[in-house]
């Protein structure tokens, strides 16, 4: 089983179980997106230490704590479970970490992100609307697809440039994502 040497920070004992199913890594659980001073601190001083990875949920609250650590710690790095992963069966019902399988959540670990924050501008405003993945017909489908795609998880229109530009996503790696998006409205490529 693959040693993670970075500490994993998760949302709770259930998350720590299925990560421990599929590597040998140790975690810190928020216990929820309140995440409280004692904790936070925790997470700085084992930054310092080890090194952390975000490893939280593909929804609301994951973000929320995800962007709550992160401005803690600078330096964290992210990983991102797509959500189909994060969800037993159909759509619909519960959504995490926990119900990810073994497989997935080292697929995700594999894929390891460190903020850059001062990245330049690669991929514009205008090659995201370009892409059909802001402001038409089925872009919010398509920014899911390509948060799998790129594993950096879903975010909104906004966040979108803000995303590909803190974890250096090269144009050619984007285009090449979007090239297996399903296709918008509209549009007629074969």
């Amino acid at each position: 089983m693959k040693k993670i040497k970075e500490v994993l920070v998760v949302e709770g004992k259930d998350d720590t179980k299925a990560i421990n199913r599929a590597v040998n890594a140790d975690t810190i659980e928020t216990r929820g997106s309140a995440i409280n001073d004692e904790t936070l601190a925790l997470i700085e001083k084992l930054a310092d230490q080890r090194g952390v990875i975000i490893f939280t949920d593909p929804d609301f609250s994951g973000e929320k704590i995800r962007k709550i650590v992160a401005e803690a710690v600078p330096n964290a790095k992210h990983a991102f479970l797509p959500k189909k992963a994060g969800r037993p069966g159909k759509a619909g019902g519960s959504l995490g970490v926990e119900h990810a399988t073994p497989e997935a959540i080292r697929d995700a670990l594999s894929h390891v992100y460190t903020e850059t924050e001062a990245a330049p501008e690669l991929i514009s405003h205008a090659d995201l609307v370009a892409a059909g993945l802001i402001g038409g017909a089925g872009a919010k489908r398509r920014r899911e697809e390509l948060g799998e795609q790129l594993q950096i998880g879903y975010v909104n229109g906004k966040q979108l440039e803000k995303r590909l530009r803190m974890f250096g996503i090269q144009p050619d790696t984007f285009a090449a994502a979007v090239a297996q998006l399903t296709p918008a409205k509209g549009d007629f490529r074969e």
